[in-house]
């Protein structure tokens, strides 16, 4: 059985999860409106990896008895200014899920719930896979800069992402 705390902890991380998806179709929607169909694809592929993410903190919290608890989604940014841009807040926003899951894991460490922590190591090195994807994105969109050519191209390049569903 589940703590109260950790109970609540994790459906605060389905929310988050949640966010985070309409986040992702939002810049999804930025894109196509800007002519980035392949930018836009890897942004429709990380929207269906949140709400994945967030299913499976679902299936994990009802398995141990836990009741969801979902709460509305807050408002996410429409525009931005640039690809970069968009990048770079998909870095920084997925270093502030890390830390959000870390703080989960350190509650399961101090309620000593070793189930918790043993289905949070998935979570744990998947977040070190999208800050690094992340970060190569606005690495390879900062040396692309403003030639027409490499942006031509990322954008075809992550128009192959499929989607994978989560184990």
């Amino acid at each position: 059985m589940l703590s109260k705390k950790i109970e609540e902890a994790i459906n605060n991380q389905i929310n988050a999860e949640l966010w985070s998806a309409y986040l992702y179709l939002s810049m999804a929607m930025d894109c196509e409106a800007k002519g980035l169909p392949g930018i836009a694809n890897w942004f429709e592929i990380q929207f269906q990896e949140e709400q994945a993410h967030a299913f499976k903190f679902k299936n994990y919290l009802i398995s141990r008895g836990g009741k969801v608890i979902l709460k509305p989604i807050e408002e996410v940014q429409t525009e931005w200014d640039s690809v970069l841009a968009m990048f770079e807040e998909t870095y920084r926003h997925e270093q502030v899920v890390t830390g959000l899951i870390n703080d989960i894991y350190q509650l399961a460490i101090d309620e000593r719930d070793f189930a918790t922590q043993s289905m949070l190591n998935w979570f744990i090195d998947e977040q070190v896979e999208e800050e690094e994807t992340a970060l190569g994105l606005v690495d390879s969109v900062r040396l692309i800069g403003n030639h027409g050519y490499g942006m031509y191209k990322l954008d075809k390049d992550l128009a192959t992402r499929v989607f994978v569903p989560v184990e």
